[in-house]
């Protein structure tokens, strides 16, 4: 059954969007601050909602309001941790129900970081639960942006990779990317370029508007007429939509922003005492720092040398250090390497960023000189992260395990070691949740694709037991886990946000 949703008015006759055809081609909207956006999306979300499953990114809290009319669910990102907000987007695909994720209140980076965790939780949803759903992203130039701004590389990559899932991936898993953007230039051009249907709004930049015609297929010289545009008007274009260029404008909505726009109102007559309530004094402010001294020309000498002997007397206050005997280095780099993944969220950290944090912590306990490079670094994390104790570490059989897995894939020897660990300390298999944290994933459905993959290439082989439970063999090593509970959680794991 073909579903048309009205979205307005196309030379007096209605606009209307096929619904079917925007699930399968994705929609890019553009428009300056002010141009009527956030009104197209909200007519957009408003129309589509008895058809289809939503989820709204609303860095602002504009869409929460949709919750007393249309049932969404709000939820408010700053009281959840990046764990419960995928856990939390994997039920919202298994239960149906639509949502708003409220960012308001949160920093961009925190706005990156939450963004990305409940696009990651969508993307890696059961195979059984890849229902359609409308993803609305609001200001996607925030999560997508296309060069490096003041937030960190690793919140930047982490955002950026799951809007590229989204746009250029999401479609096979039932999500349907709808992202809207006040700069287009602003934002990364590999998220953009998949999308099919476009709605161009009012903007004024030259450079937004040539990538707006180009878009479009229209010739630079037409461009100007995205400056003329009135609020609420929009050029599209798409399967979904037209298939030539057709104006329209976007038709009433049902809910509003809590804020909305500022209106022009009167002023309120003037107090009497306006000038006492403005200037009336506050709190004694502390006495101003009196300026540092600055030392007179040609005393740097004199200065390094103060500061040379202070250092001495800091010092000679301070106890001596030992010298870390040879013996003793290894077994203090084991245990600081044991501190690291100690950390709950070490195992969704890069490796780059854990190698850091390794080395501060090993200069803290005075161990300088020659460290662990980074290759070494990351056999030794694949082998911590599996749980290997003192007693198997040593063994010549764990030295068979390690270098079957060095043959492997990076991403896949965390998990391999983990169930060789298992196996040789005769432990019962390690659950989805286990293997699931070994590969860096909060994802129970991504563990268990892992475990096909490597099934299917000959690394392991699964099989129930008897009595229930599963049990994995490794060939390559003849070794064999007891039988385990796929489903049981992960110490200090909770199902529960």
């Amino acid at each position: 059954m073909k579903v048309s949703i009205d979205m307005g008015t196309a030379g007096g006759r209605p606009a209307t969007l096929d619904l079917e055809e925007l699930l399968a081609t994705r929609l890019l909207v553009q428009g300056n601050s002010g141009s009527g956006k956030s009104h197209l999306l909200r007519r957009l979300l408003e129309q589509s909602a008895p058809w289809v499953q939503q989820a709204v990114i609303d860095p602002e809290g504009d869409f929460v309001t949709l919750a007393d009319r249309f049932g969404h669910v709000v939820v408010d990102a700053s009281e959840h941790t990046e764990g419960g907000l995928q856990r939390i987007a994997d039920r919202v695909r298994q239960h149906r129900v639509s949502v708003v994720l409220n960012l308001e209140g949160l920093d961009v980076e925190m706005q990156m970081r939450h963004a990305a965790a409940f696009l990651g939780g969508l993307f890696d949803a059961e195979r059984d639960h890849w229902y359609p759903i409308l993803v609305v992203v609001d200001e996607a130039q925030l999560f997508a942006p296309s060069a490096a701004g003041e937030v960190s590389d690793e919140a930047r990559k982490a955002s950026l990779g799951a809007m590229t899932n989204l746009m250029c991936r999401g479609r096979k898993r039932g999500l349907a990317g709808v992202i809207a953007t006040q700069r287009l230039a602003k934002l990364a051009k590999n998220v953009a370029a998949e999308a099919s249907n476009f709605l161009m709004g009012r903007t004024f930049l030259d450079i937004d508007m040539a990538r707006a015609s180009d878009l479009l297929g229209m010739e630079r010289k037409q461009a100007e007429m995205f400056r003329d545009l009135e609020r609420g008007h929009f050029v599209a274009l798409g399967p979904a939509l037209s298939r030539r260029p057709l104006p329209v404008r976007v038709g009433d909505v049902e809910t509003a922003a809590r804020g909305g726009s500022p209106k022009l109102m009167p002023l309120p007559e003037a107090p009497e005492d306006a000038r006492g309530l403005i200037l009336r004094p506050g709190e004694p402010e502390p006495p101003p720092r009196p300026a540092p001294r600055r030392p007179a020309p040609g005393t740097g000498a004199d200065v390094m040398a103060q500061l040379a002997q202070a250092r001495r007397a800091a010092e000679a206050d301070e106890e001596p250090s030992e010298e870390v005997a040879p013996a003793d280095r290894g077994a203090l780099l084991d245990a600081v390497l044991r501190e690291v993944v100690a950390d709950p969220e070490s195992a969704y950290r890069p490796v780059a960023v854990l190698y850091q944090d390794f080395l501060v912590r090993c200069r803290s306990r005075n161990l300088n000189g020659r460290m662990l490079d980074l290759p070494a670094f990351r056999r030794r994390l694949a082998s911590a992260r599996a749980g290997v104790g003192e007693a198997t570490v040593h063994s010549p059989d764990w030295d068979s395990a390690v270098t079957a897995a060095a043959d492997l894939p990076e991403d896949i020897q965390a998990v391999f070691l983990l169930l060789a660990r298992a196996a040789l300390e005769g432990d019962p298999c390690p659950s989805d949740a286990e293997v699931a944290r070994a590969c860096g994933s909060r994802s129970s459905g991504r563990a268990r694709r892992l475990l096909s993959f490597m099934e299917q290439r000959g690394y392991v082989a699964c099989r129930d037991a008897t009595g229930g439970g599963r049990i994995i063999e490794l060939p390559g090593l003849g070794w064999e886990t007891l039988p385990g509970d796929p489903d049981a959680p992960e110490d200090g794991y909770s199902d529960v946000a």
